[in-house]
């Protein structure tokens, strides 16, 4: 029989702790694929953020760091300054990146940094028991917003990828979804591209997940998928909002 898949050798076989219908499996193994079949394993270090995927060390064949809250973009900075041939990966989730880490990482993509940033957006934060983030949508409800977001109290959702995208030093900047297989091969294709563009050096990659979080929505994964397809890609417009060289800008 033709063997039509296998597993990718950047990941280990040590059991994932995440939820059942959880994206960062995935997203994790898409992470894995691409290194290898670019190439870019031995060179590769994974930036473990604090969120779900604290333990994100556990399961990747490859150098791994643990950075504090919201300070991975920082961490890849200094790695990246300290050894410029290693191919840097920040992996970082909504309330990782967009709340405790917004300084770190709008200064690190308006300088440019030769970094690629995996950013899992699923609107809440999950491992500290569903409490609302900066990505939550008006009117949902989370453990901090029981009755659902009020944009009078609590603001608007921020949008990551159209923020940055405005700033001069970011190179490629795409959004994408894991609802369904073209989304997922999309995903796959922005990943892929975000380490191929940073080991050419041409500077920091963004690619913007939208995940679900079964657990903490109070949904089964089918209804999980069904409730990001209908209420975040309308608030979060899949698609690329920058790829272009810093350097052609007018």
């Amino acid at each position: 029989m033709e063997k039509i898949f296998e597993k990718t050798k950047v990941l280990n076989d040590r059991t994932m702790h995440y939820c059942p219908g959880c994206g960062h499996g995935i997203v994790h193994r898409m992470v894995g694929e691409s290194l290898e079949e670019l190439g870019l394993v031995d060179k590769a270090v994974v930036i473990s953020p604090v969120g779900c995927s604290v333990f994100a060390y556990w399961y990747f064949n490859t150098d791994n760091v643990e950075a504090s809250h919201g300070r991975a973009p920082a961490v890849g900075t200094g790695l990246k300054r300290a050894n410029p041939e290693l191919i840097v990966v920040s992996y970082q989730g909504d309330g990782d990146l967009a709340s405790s880490g917004t300084a770190e990482i709008v200064h690190a993509a308006a300088r440019g940094e030769n970094i690629s940033v995996i950013f899992i957006n699923n609107a809440i934060y999950g491992m500290t028991g569903g409490q609302m983030a900066p990505t939550t949508l008006i009117g949902q409800k989370t453990a901090t917003s029981p009755f659902g977001r009020d944009p009078k109290f609590a603001g608007y959702p921020i949008k990551v990828s159209e923020m940055l995208s405005t700033l001069r030093g970011t190179r490629y900047i795409e959004r994408t979804a894991l609802n369904n297989i073209a989304n997922l091969n999309k995903t796959k294709k922005a990943i892929k591209k975000a380490l191929e563009l940073q080991e050419k050096k041409e500077g920091f990659s963004l690619v913007e997940i939208l995940s679900p979080c079964p657990t903490n929505w109070g949904l089964n994964p089918p209804e999980a998928m069904d409730w990001l397809e209908k209420n975040m890609i309308p608030e979060y417009p899949l698609g690329v909002f920058k790829d272009k060289r810093a350097d052609e800008e007018e």
